[in-house]
């Protein structure tokens, strides 16, 4: 496969994970979740679960690594999970004195995203 098609993949994966994250932090304000970054909880835990799938997927060689590795790896699930905006939910709101919220916020998003992912893979591994 081409740079240029592996470019295009990853291209592609990202309008469409950036479009499901923009979705997902919508969708959390108007069910009212406000106070906490719950949109970038939801989006990692997700993003986490998904990338574990996929490695399983490519692991077990259901899948090639090319392109879904560009198009879903890189691509959608780059442009749908949020580290930098988790890592900026968290700063702001230590510098507003929300310590046990941010360390909330950083014990589940790492916790709950390694978990998942781990489920992601057994998922994809599961004889079937």
């Amino acid at each position: 496969m081409t740079q240029l098609k592996l470019y295009l993949f990853v291209a592609l994966g990202g309008a469409f994970g950036a479009c499901l994250r923009f979705f997902i932090s919508e969708l959390m304000l108007k069910v009212g979740a406000k106070g906490f970054p719950f949109a970038t909880l939801t989006v990692n835990i997700l993003g986490s679960l998904l990338m574990g799938y996929l490695y399983g997927l490519i692991e077990k060689e259901i899948i090639a690594v090319s392109p879904a590795k560009s198009l879903i790896g890189i691509g959608f699930l780059g442009a749908l999970t949020t580290f930098s905006t988790f890592s900026l939910d968290t700063l702001l709101l230590l510098q507003q004195g929300h310590w046990v919220k941010a360390g909330l916020n950083v014990f589940l998003n790492v916790v709950c995203c390694m978990f998942v992912a781990w489920i992601g893979i057994q998922l994809a591994l599961q004889k079937g």
